[in-house]
């Protein structure tokens, strides 16, 4: 009988590297192929996949045994070959212009910071809540196209978005990530674009098919 994530995990925060083995066996192509798919180059692909397990062992007390750990490594891998990307620009910027980036390479670091917050904050929200933000912020869908692919009424697909922006900014200001104790209505979206949101991997949308109907 397979052991469980959970299991392995809790195993490997024993300081046992076998399990971390088992766990690396069984979710490299997964997120081999998210990086694969992003970075279109299969060495790059495999640097990165390699980056993202050792973000995923240096980060893994942070993540909630309850919940599945596909999508949690799939968001790395997406926010890891991203930031690749843009460093590999920033790179060829300074080779082809011979001027200083130091203002670019900045960012980049920021944004990959900012990425991995809003990551970590997403990890917290109620599955079908975080889809639905995904949704709404990634894809840019309407609250009734949500709707309709998740399949429930639109008031609910606007209670999902709400809770889940409200859980993730409330996450943002505990972790000190935006500033100020107190965030008005119009104000959650500006704050949410403070934090890169479009910079998140986009989910598959067969995943509404799946998840079921807890929140």
């Amino acid at each position: 009988m397979q052991d469980s994530n959970a299991l392995l995990v809790q195993q490997f925060r024993e300081n046992d590297e076998t399990a971390f083995s088992k766990l690396v066996r069984r979710h490299y192509p997964l997120v081999f192929r998210v990086c694969l798919k992003i970075l279109g180059h299969r060495q790059d692909a495999e640097d990165v996949t390699q980056e993202t397990f050792s973000r995923f062992a240096k980060h893994v007390d942070q993540w909630d045994v309850r919940r599945p750990l596909e999508p949690w490594l799939v968001t790395i891998a997406g926010n890891r070959s991203k930031t690749f990307l843009a460093r590999r620009r920033a790179h060829h910027s300074l080779s082809t212009t011979w001027e200083p980036v130091t203002d670019e390479a900045n960012a980049v670091r920021r944004a990959d910071g900012l990425r991995e917050e809003l990551a970590l904050a997403l990890a917290s929200v109620p599955e079908r809540q975080k889809f639905a933000f995904h949704l709404f912020h990634e894809h840019g869908m309407s609250y009734l196209q949500i709707a309709a692919e998740m399949d429930c009424p639109v008031g609910t697909v606007k209670t999902w978005v709400h809770r889940a922006r409200s859980s993730v900014i409330r996450i943002l200001r505990q972790r000190e990530v935006l500033a100020g104790s107190e965030i008005s209505g119009s104000e959650e979206r500006q704050s949410l674009h403070e934090v890169n949101a479009r910079n998140l991997p986009a989910q598959p949308l067969q995943q509404s098919r799946r998840l079921g109907d807890a929140m």
